[in-house]
């Protein structure tokens, strides 16, 4: 009931804190048998760590992955797996000026009043570091699907602020979003967004934008009816990342412009099997996956902690002026892409054990009659 933990059969459980001692998962429910390395899980967490480029956090942390459980001769064992990430560069000095103030648009205010206390060091728990523990275990799960299903995910920075590319997504690859710090594809865009976010940042102010996210090759069947649809754990899934505010899967709020007749994804048979002439469901339908590509919207409103001057309110209730000090992203959208990435490995990951679990049993109680 904490809120802490992920997924059904592939179970993820973060902790740790922003200024603690280290940030860690704990992975239960991975099958046996993946090959996986600590430097595979640190390629993946070397594109969400801060200090990357001049238009990220210049906090300073390696976010060295340490295998603790679970791995036996360079393979899981199906047993848990402990996953951890020892902090570095703490300066907690750097947050006295927040000790008695909330943070407009933060979570500190929240956090108060839920547990009658909160960590004013870089947030604790409500801290985007928390999401490194999701990048380490995303990093095994994109590892399997991709080996065992051929499942691959990406996700690239579509919008920010009124700047967006329109680069179709099917044809995105890996090495286009990774070709410069801003992760958008559209090489054109991408340097009007860097631009953009390094006069934010000049001013003090933040801005926030839009990923997009892809994952192709999924077989047909995965996702649960009525509450575990699909669709629905994806968005539980984004929505749980920090400053995300909106999701859309397929052509989400553009569908409502549109009748049924040209929002309709009509079937043809393709190679003697059922296909689609489009794409609209975003690869799924009834919250199952068709086998279509999956993509999906996430938006990311602007950082809260900036360094204008804002009005807010201390914890003796008196008015103050806050102007924001610490390291802080300008736009996290750069460093919350492999966040997306994870968190979409998790939820395939998660309904491609379940389908499987189903087979199983439906096989099994074939055998019997």
């Amino acid at each position: 009931m904490s809120g802490n933990s992920f997924g059904t059969l592939f179970k993820i459980t973060t902790c740790g804190e922003s200024h603690g001692g280290a940030v860690g998962v704990i992975i239960d429910g991975c099958p046996p048998g993946i090959a996986i390395s600590e430097n595979e899980i640190q390629i993946e967490l070397d594109r969400r760590k801060p200090g990357q480029s001049n238009i990220t956090s210049p906090r300073n942390e390696r976010d060295k992955i340490h295998i603790l459980s679970g791995l036996f001769e360079g393979k899981t064992t199906g047993t848990p797996i402990l996953l951890l990430a020892y902090n570095a560069d703490m300066r907690p000095e750097d947050y006295e000026a927040l000790k008695n103030v909330y943070r407009p648009s933060h979570a500190d205010f929240t956090y108060m009043m839920k547990y009658g206390m909160r960590d004013f060091r870089g947030s604790g728990r409500a801290s985007a570091r928390e999401t490194l523990a999701r990048v380490a275990a995303g990093a095994i799960a994109k590892k399997f699907l991709k080996q065992v299903m051929n499942i691959e995910i990406i996700s690239y920075v579509e919008q920010v602020g009124e700047l967006r590319t329109q680069i179709d997504h099917t044809t995105v690859t890996p090495e286009a979003i990774e070709a410069n710090i801003i992760r958008c594809p559209d090489a054109e865009i991408a340097e009007q967004m860097i631009q953009l976010i390094e006069i934010v940042k000049s001013e003090g102010d933040s801005i926030g934008g839009v990923i997009k996210g892809v994952i192709r090759n999924t077989q047909p069947g995965l996702g649960e009816p009525v509450f575990d649809k699909l669709s629905a754990d994806l968005g539980k899934a984004m929505l749980s990342i920090n400053a995300v505010k909106g999701f859309e899967i397929g052509s989400g709020f553009a569908g409502v412009g549109m009748r049924g007749s040209e929002h309709n994804d009509p079937f043809v048979i393709k190679n003697g099997k059922p296909t689609f002439l489009s794409n609209h469901a975003g690869g799924t339908l009834g919250g199952i996956s068709t086998g279509e590509d999956i993509y999906f919207r996430v938006a990311f409103k602007p950082v809260s902690t900036i360094s204008k001057q804002q009005h807010t309110v201390n914890l003796q209730n008196e008015a103050v002026i806050l102007a924001a000090e610490g390291r802080h992203d300008p736009c996290v959208l750069p460093r919350a892409v492999p966040i997306v990435d994870a968190m979409a490995a998790l939820v395939i990951m998660d309904h491609y054990l379940r389908h499987q679990a189903l087979r199983v049993y439906d096989s099994s109680a074939s055998n019997t009659k």
